[in-house]
């Protein structure tokens, strides 16, 4: 395969993304018994790992393709309050992609009551590890037509 090819896993039919699962763990919480505020952001990163896995984008086979996509900006508003052992569902939807920029929503849910915990955004650009903007539809059309597909699908 040349180095600019990439073979994409699995391609369904039509595009359905599962939520991401994860149980609060205790060493997330602060002295109030509660998941830290800084953990949602990593929590938003696997669910956006999570979500590539699905679409047949292993994060890792990008990387190796020296691609990288960095955090632009990230917005996180707090409704209610995760515990130690909770199990959130977080929602991972492609909001916007033109090919250079990549912005996403998460809805992060308690997986036992469905009480909203926590809505954010966050926005990613596509640069080669020279750090120099790409665009993806011109370099790697095959990454562009599955982000392309998924997000039309979320619509």
């Amino acid at each position: 395969m040349v180095k600019n090819e990439v073979e994409i896993a699995g391609i369904p039919e039509a595009i359905h993304i599962k939520p991401y699962e994860r149980r609060a763990k205790y060493y997330e919480t602060d002295q109030m018994g509660i998941i830290h505020h800084s953990n949602y952001i990593k929590w938003m990163e696997e669910a956006r790992m999570d979500m590539m896995d699905q679409i047949g984008l292993n994060y890792k086979q990008v990387e190796d393709l020296e691609i990288i996509s960095p955090v632009l900006d990230i917005e996180v508003k707090y409704v209610s309050m995760v515990h130690f052992d909770d199990v959130v569902v977080i929602e991972t939807k492609i909001t916007y992609y033109n090919g250079i920029k990549l912005e996403l929503e998460y809805t992060i849910t308690d997986k036992e009551t469905g009480e909203l915990r926590t809505t954010a955004k966050s926005s990613h650009c596509f640069l080669n590890r020279a750090g120099k903007p790409i665009s993806l539809k011109r370099s790697y059309p095959e990454l562009d037509t599955r982000f392309f597909e998924t997000k039309e699908g979320q619509d």
